[in-house]
């Protein structure tokens, strides 16, 4: 099969993915599921604006997992909605989507541009962060839209910066920062995690979706198993 066969093959599970999700989100926020004020409740936890900042009791209200995304369009705050064998969809007010898998990007839905699979070829680093090795190295591979720009292959170069403090939520956290450099293709981008020093939990990441484009992606309220797996 020939790549971009196969980049269409994976395109078309990616879909049918999107749309499972969405069903389970509908399905997550209807009445006959949660109530009447818990939906109103991701309603407004869906609003975002190009500036958005919410405060700790704003996020602490909602008992949903939240986080923030910030991208070119600006930033708004994602609620948890499914899922898929530890692959996680995260939505916007408009139905957009970030996919994370272990606190990494690896798609998005709704966006342009739009990232419509990342995978990691090998062991997935990404859960120990706190421990990895300067120098340690990671293959990726990124099918993007538009463009067709399918089977991009991208070595990533991870390195420990050193601890920084992080403010999330009016708080200060003590963070490992993790720098992923990021070359072929035509790729010249820093991934950037900040992690928990003690078990590696990403709190807060830049990461690159597309050559020229890159998310920021903060945890606000974390799902309750990524914090208890760890």
């Amino acid at each position: 099969m020939s790549r971009i066969a196969q980049a269409a093959t994976r395109h078309a599970i990616r879909q049918r993915h999107v749309a499972l999700a969405l069903l389970a989100l509908v399905a997550a926020t209807s009445c006959g599921v949660v109530g009447k004020t818990s939906v109103k409740s991701v309603q407004i936890a869906l609003q975002g604006k190009p500036d958005v900042e919410p405060t700790a009791a704003q996020v602490a209200a909602n008992r949903y997992p939240q986080i923030k995304v910030v991208g070119p369009a600006g930033g708004a705050v994602l609620v948890l909605g499914n899922i898929d064998s530890g692959r996680q969809a995260w939505y916007s007010s408009e139905r957009s989507i970030v996919f994370l898998r272990n606190g990494i990007v690896v798609g998005t839905h709704g966006s342009t541009p739009e990232l419509q699979d990342m995978t990691i070829e090998g062991e997935s680093p990404f859960h120990v962060l706190h421990r990895i090795a300067d120098g340690t190295t990671v293959q990726r591979r990124y099918d993007a839209m538009p463009g067709y720009r399918y089977g991009m292959n991208v070595t990533g170069t991870l390195a420990t910066l050193g601890r920084e403090k992080v403010r999330i939520l009016e708080s200060d956290r003590d963070l490992l920062h993790v720098r992923e450099r990021l070359s072929g293709n035509g790729w010249k981008r820093d991934n950037h995690y900040w992690v928990d020093p003690a078990n590696g939990f990403i709190w807060k990441s830049i990461q690159a979706i597309a050559p020229d484009t890159s998310l920021e992606v903060v945890q606000l309220k974390p799902y309750s198993q990524d914090l208890q797996n760890r």
